[in-house]
Parts: C-alpha cells; sequence; structure tokens
C-alpha cells in the first residue's frame, strides 16, 4: 500500500494506493505543490551514528547501543517546501539523508520477531542539522529541531525491503550520499523493540534510522533531495531567515 496526502480546496486529503502505477498516474496529475505530509506524529525518535562511515566522517566510535535522541514533530514540512536556513542563530547547518519508518500501532515492549507488524511503512527524509549548534549543546534538540529541519517524502509505503534500499542525499543536481539501509549498524526490528521498551511508540510515531556517511553543508538558494528507492524523493529548497529585530530573538 501506497498513502498520499494532499490539499483539495483546502482540505486534506488522503488517498490509498494499491499499486506503484496507480499513484503514479495521480502523481503526474496534482499540482506538485498541493502535496502535503502524511504523518503527524506525537514525536519522531532518531538515531545517531546508525551507519559505520558516518560515525568514522564524525570521529566517533560507533555506539554499541542505539544512541536516541528526540526531534521536534513541528519540524516537519511537505517535500516541495522550503528549508528555512536560521542563519541569526547558526552559521553551518547541514542535510542527513534518512530512512523513516512510520510505526502503525501503539508498541510497548515488543519482541524483536514481532517488530514488523508495528511499521506502517517507510518513508524518505532529509533529517536538516545545525551542526555548530549540535556541537555546542550537551543533546541535540536544539540543532535539530528548528522549523522546516525535517522534509518528508511524498508518500508511505510498505511496498519495500525496508532493510536493502539505496539511499542518496542530491546537492544541486551532484549525489552527495550514497548507500543503502543493509549498512545500517542496529538494524529496524532491533530498533523498534528497544525504543518500545524505554517509551511506548504511538500510532503515526517516526523513527529516523540514521544517515550514511557523506553529509555535508547547505547554503542560501541550495536545492537538497533525499531519493530513496521505491519512495521517491524530497526536494527543497534553502532560504535564510536573518534576524530581523533583536527583540525576537
Amino acid at each position: 500500500m501506497i498513502i498520499c496526502t494532499y490539499k483539495e480546496k483546502n482540505k486534506k486529503v488522503r488517498k490509498n494506493f494499491k499499486t506503484a502505477s496507480s499513484y503514479n498516474s495521480f502523481f503526474n496529475r496534482v499540482n506538485k505543490t498541493s502535496i502535503v505530509p502524511s504523518v503527524s506524529p506525537s514525536k519522531i525518535v532518531a538515531i545517531g551514528l546508525n551507519y559505520h562511515d558516518h560515525a568514522v566522517e564524525m570521529k566517533k566510535q560507533p555506539p554499541q547501543e542505539p544512541l536516541i535522541f528526540l526531534k521536534a514533530p513541528s519540524s516537519i514540512v511537505g517535500p516541495f517546501e522550503n528549508i528555512i536556513y536560521p542563519d541569526y542563530m547558526s552559521s553551518k547547518v547541514d542535510y542527513e539523508g534518512e530512512l523513516g519508518i512510520v510505526i502503525k500501532k501503539e508498541a510497548k515492549w515488543i519482541n524483536k520477531k514481532d517488530a514488523y507488524k508495528y511499521i506502517l511503512g517507510a518513508i524518505c527524509i532529509n533529517d536538516i542539522t545545525a551542526r555548530d549548534l549540535q556541537a555546542q549543546d550537551v543533546q541535540f534538540s536544539r540543532g535539530k529541531s528548528f522549523d522546516t529541519f525535517c522534509p518528508v517524502g511524498p508518500i508511505i509505503s510498505d511496498e519495500i525491503n525496508y532493510q536493502n534500499v539505496t539511499i542518496k542525499t542530491i546537492l544541486n543536481g551532484k549525489i552527495q550520499q550514497e548507500s543503502n539501509t543493509s549498512q545500517m549498524i542496529h538494524k529496524i526490528d532491533f530498533l523498534i523493540s528497544y525504543i518500545s521498551k524505554i517509551m511506548t511508540l504511538n500510532k503515526g510515531d517516526i523513527i529516523l534510522t540514521g544517515t550514511p556517511g557523506g553529509v555535508g553543508q547547505i547554503k542560501e538558494n541550495d536545492m537538497v533531495s533525499v531519493e530513496i528507492e521505491g519512495l521517491e524523493s524530497t526536494s527543497n529548497h534553502v532560504h535564510l531567515r536573518t534576524k530581523i529585530n533583536s527583540k525576537e530573538i
């Protein structure tokens, strides 16, 4: 099943498609700017350093247990909306292409062998990060959670092999990240089980499964896309938001 949500006469319409061809037929007809996120999670649970090559480039040891942090749901934007670069607070903002897992139903104390029963589908996500702020802070919330820092793809799909799909990040037409989800250190079934024993995963929650090596900066007027096999892609322009009034800060 493939899920897509779009706006029609100022109302959100959620459509389910049984096949990729039926979705493609719809996508070719609809105004792309009308497509909006099909997710509204109570929380976004992100996993850091979950690919060996990313751990190496960050000069970190791969964690023996999943490195978990939370990203604000208010950071979500659609696949074709703008990313707003908060240059009033950050001077180094990075892209991070990731596979997102959308939870199907409440998951609490889930066994690893049952984990896939709790997946609604997957979605491509750009985990935008203010890297300089992440480095300054003890925890990651500020650097990860600015508005527009979580562009999501146009579809949720359960028609893919979650643990064996190609993931790419493309900046201004050039591939910057290219890997496969088979390269994850901590696999998806383990992550669902592990997280569910810490916090209840609610219907619609998202797990960000980590980014591969090749992360890098975005700048004003850049176009950045995250493309995952079978999940279409994001495609977002970067715009600046400068300090307008000191009273607003």
